[in-house]
């Protein structure tokens, strides 16, 4: 079973920065995609970037240029970057491995608060 490990959430003031780590059980570069998603209480899932393995890597608009995903294949970890955070930036930040044609696999999430 793929095991995928969120880390580094927590509480940060706006305009502060936050770096997120997923580690997986496998190596992430057998999967179509890694990507970091977030949900906050009374909000709809939302893609926030996804790290297509040989491609593009995307963003929603409302991250672009405040975020910045990566990935170690070495480490079988991805990242998000996150800096000049704002308060709407809280919610859940789950890891997810895409394996094309199936559900793929979700980590438990991990914190993100943003307050003053």
């Amino acid at each position: 079973q793929v095991q995928l490990v969120e880390s580094g959430g927590g509480l940060v003031q706006p305009g502060g920065s936050l770096r997120l780590s997923c580690a997986a059980s496998v190596s992430i570069s057998t999967f179509y995609a890694m990507g970091w998603y977030r949900q906050a209480p009374g909000k709809e899932r939302e893609m926030v970037a996804t790290l297509i393995n040989g491609g593009r890597t995307k963003y929603a608009d409302s991250v672009k240029g405040r975020f910045s995903a990566s990935k170690d294949n070495a480490k079988s970890t991805v990242y998000l970057q996150m800096n000049s955070l704002k308060p709407e930036d809280t919610a859940v930040y789950s890891c997810h491995a895409d394996n094309l044609g199936s559900v793929g696999y979700w980590g438990q999430g991990t914190q993100v608060t943003v307050s003053s």
